[in-house]
């Protein structure tokens, strides 16, 4: 069974999130780190793993993609809150 990842970034100072979707997170995150590709993350420098979840399913793992990028800022700070609240850089343990 194939496992699914969404997940949140955020950058230094803690002030942009970024939410995405993966079923490889050590290898997205790195990718994040690495910058290969022009993007949001790549201009904004968000490269902080602080919040995840793991399901078996593609289809919840978009649909909660989905639900999490509709809510708003600070339901996601609380989200992050109660999972990581030092808002240390989960990547560094996984």
């Amino acid at each position: 069974m194939k496992n699914y990842f969404v997940y949140i970034l955020t950058n230094k100072t803690n002030k942009i999130l970024y939410i995405g979707v993966t079923n490889d997170l050590l290898k997205r995150v790195n990718e994040h780190k690495n910058k290969p590709v022009k993007g949001f993350t790549k201009k904004y420098n968000v490269d902080k793993l602080v919040y995840y979840e793991q399901t078996n399913s593609v289809e919840s793992a978009i649909k909660r993609e989905k639900q999490l990028k509709n809510w708003h800022r600070q339901w996601k700070i609380n989200l992050i809150n109660n999972f990581n609240p030092t808002w240390k850089d989960l990547s560094l343990n996984l």
